[in-house]
């Protein structure tokens, strides 16, 4: 085992700690079981939940034994947010993203390989429904209620903002219950005394501690413990795992890899060895000596590419990991466009700008109209300047003339045709026909 404590705090990631000198020597006493909570309020989980999951993937690296808990009865309810109530989904949509949630878990933690005896450090996947669907109102308000404070739930921020608002319903009011009741569960199932989680669930995470403490007297397992980690802000004020597209996904249908890729590889210089510390499992030297590259030659994006690549790597496999590579590097002229399959072209299309043509080839206007209903351009006389200039290129072959067409040799993959302007300015032509 090593100090994990240590290495988290080096990463930046302690936020809060009950008692961080109890915790230490609980660590160091020997393998201890961890857990944080994850619950399926949509179908993915999102690059904002990877602090956390590889936060329990440096536990179990460290000697320890993590649990991944999916909230298939919590999910049912929903963490209330700040602003709104949320919306309730059905039974069945709720059951169809724990299995989904469980599959993405499972390429960050190591399983027991199925028919084999488990390890002591191997991972074990929880679903508080099997006790949460268990437990009656009765049950739930005399043993777990009566150790809650109402003074208490509603100095609570979250219930004090909403308060303010359009109000709370009882349902979401009484979340902190059932996920106080989860580390009751897991305490005593798997003798679990660490619970961890960003710092934006402290009081839902103390209230769980509390709570193993009430009923059970911290026995048999000993002190439980609480640790959170800091919540990721981004250098330009605007909100981490967003894109102008929405939010970056771990699930390849919603986000591609080459757009997954891209989102690390566009880190702002002011955030990146800050997000290679959270999020890879690069060593002090190793950031450190990315970081020095980073102030010396920032144009070549060496702790950028680092980064993407380990993630787009961990996250969707080094096949997928490869191709994000060779699309980027052949949008920008570094690698044969000809060599990237249709769904590549297709993905990394989407996050340029492009215009979408329901037609053949022969319909389809100039090269220099195309390039103004992209937007490349803002008209079609600055892209003839640009064709002029030299500075105009189809699928990263130069234009020279300025009347000029696509034809059907352009198109790859029978649909796609790149355009570029200058070094950096990509777009796209899409026949959707």
């Amino acid at each position: 085992m090593t100090d994990i404590i240590d290495e988290l705090q080096w990463r930046g990631l302690v936020a809060q700690t009950t008692d961080i000198d109890a915790l230490r020597k609980s660590l160091a006493d020997g393998p201890i079981t961890l857990y944080c909570g994850f619950d399926p309020t949509a179908g993915s989980l999102h690059v904002g939940h990877l602090t956390q999951i590889l936060t329990l993937a440096r536990f179990q690296q460290a000697g320890h034994r993590p649990i991944a808990l999916v909230g298939g009865g919590t999910g049912l309810i929903g963490d209330p947010k700040p602003s709104a109530e949320r919306q309730m989904n059905s039974v069945d949509t709720v059951e169809g993203w724990v299995g989904n949630l469980a599959g993405q878990l499972s390429r960050f933690l190591r399983f027991a390989p199925e028919g084999e005896h488990a390890a002591p450090t191997d991972a074990i996947l929880a679903n508080n429904r099997e006790w949460l669907g268990e437990i009656n109102a009765i049950e739930l308000l005399r043993d777990v209620g009566k150790h809650f404070s109402i003074n208490q739930m509603l100095a609570r921020e979250t219930v004090r903002s909403r308060l303010d608002g359009e109000g709370m319903s009882y349902t979401e009011f009484s979340y902190v219950l059932l996920q106080s009741y989860d580390y009751v569960q897991l305490y005593r199932r798997f003798g679990c005394t660490l619970q961890t989680g960003g710092s934006d669930q402290w009081g839902n995470i103390t209230a769980g501690l509390d709570l193993v403490r009430r009923m059970d007297g911290n026995r048999p397992h000993g002190q439980a413990h609480a640790l959170t980690t800091n919540l990721l802000t981004k250098a330009d004020g605007t909100k981490f795992g967003k894109t102008e597209t929405g939010t970056v996904w771990l699930d390849p249908e919603l986000t591609s890899p080459y757009a997954f890729y891209q989102f690390w590889f566009n880190a702002d210089d002011r955030d990146v060895v800050r997000y290679l510390k959270v999020f890879s499992f690069l060593g002090e030297s190793e950031i450190a000596d990315l970081e020095r590259q980073t102030q010396e030659r920032p144009q070549a994006r060496a702790a950028q590419r680092a980064l993407a690549e380990e993630l787009t790597t961990l996250v969707h496999g080094e096949e997928e990991c490869r191709k994000a590579v060779e699309a980027s590097l052949a949008l920008f002229g570094r690698a044969d466009l000809s060599e990237l399959d249709g769904r590549t072209l297709d993905a990394a299309l989407a996050e340029v700008p492009r215009t979408e043509h329901d037609g053949s080839v022969a319909d389809l206007p100039s090269i220099a109209d195309l390039f103004a209903q992209c937007g490349l351009t803002p008209s079609k006389s600055a892209a003839r300047r640009a064709i002029q200039e030299g500075g105009a290129y189809v699928n990263n072959v130069k234009v020279t003339d300025v009347e000029a067409r696509v034809g059907s040799e352009d198109v790859l993959q029978e649909r796609f045709v790149v355009l570029r302007k200058g070094k950096r300015n990509i777009g796209g032509v899409v026949l959707t026909g």
